[in-house]
């Protein structure tokens, strides 16, 4: 352990209030350690919302790195740590956080992570995915962006499927690409739809803005690819079918039902 990360923990160990205790968490994030990051990830698990904020922060700034540690925290049994897990995948967009996204944007309990994964799903670095493996994966992300958009109960949910969607529709390319124009077919029908005002105005904000986006096939090719190995594609790429056969043998897509057995089992479902 190097001593500024030996110092920036000791300011943790001696807080002595929960505002302390988030200023002490916020210079440990600002600090930019590689080597902290699995005491940020030790950190959404402080009952202290500011914290567990700027841990979050914190797990972004490292980026990559992060994410098997993040993964494995879903795996224990503190919900909270868990939520504050799925939000910092959701800003990190690392292709192994997509079957964790999926889940918590179509299932989980807490509108609030079913917000950030929705975000997420539309913000994945999808540039890092092979051009094999890209179709699946934009089809099951559009898949559950599509539920969460019309079917959520929450309009703060349904709004953040909105934006899913439109970043969705501006990484699939070019312009004639089916998956964005069945994307702009779903806005318009949405629109007319839609209860709410605010998720309606941010309807017509998607349409606007992706009638004026035509993204590049040059624009992804200058972005830096992904490090992962072809074993870690492997296991992405297997989970995905395995979702798929699930799909196939359970119930209707349009029942809330349908994705509660792809969440982990270890995230609490919403009960219909």
């Amino acid at each position: 352990m190097s001593h500024a990360l030996s110092k920036l923990l000791d300011a943790i160990d001696k807080a002595d209030s929960a505002a302390s205790l988030s200023d002490a968490v916020q210079d440990l994030a600002d600090a930019c350690l590689i080597e902290s990051a699995p005491n940020l990830i030790e950190a959404l698990s402080y009952n202290n919302p500011g914290a567990a904020v700027a841990a979050v922060n914190g797990l972004v700034q490292l980026g990559e790195a992060t994410v098997p540690a993040l993964l494995e925290q879903l795996d224990r049994n503190n919900y909270t740590a868990r939520a504050w897990a799925i939000r910092a995948l959701a800003s990190i967009g690392d292709p192994r956080g997509l079957l964790t996204l999926l889940g918590a944007a179509t299932a989980d309990i807490s509108m609030s992570v079913r917000r950030a994964a929705a975000r997420g799903l539309g913000n994945m670095k999808w540039h890092q995915f092979p051009p094999k493996f890209l179709g699946i994966a934009q089809t099951e992300a559009l898949d559950a962006l599509l539920f969460v958009a019309q079917q959520d109960e929450e309009w703060v949910v349904r709004y953040a499927g909105v934006v899913g969607l439109e970043s969705l529709a501006i990484s699939s390319q070019p312009d004639s690409n089916p998956r964005r124009s069945q994307i702009q077919r779903q806005l318009a029908l949405m629109a007319n739809q839609e209860e709410s005002p605010a998720v309606r105005a941010r309807i017509w904000q998607a349409q606007q803005q992706l009638q004026k986006n035509t993204p590049s096939l040059t624009d992804l090719s200058q972005t830096k690819q992904s490090a992962l190995s072809s074993t870690d594609w492997e296991q992405i790429l297997t989970r995905l079918y395995n979702r798929k056969l699930k799909e196939r043998t359970v119930l209707n897509a349009g029942d809330p039902i349908y994705y509660r057995d792809l969440v982990s089992p270890s995230i609490p479902a919403r009960v219909s």
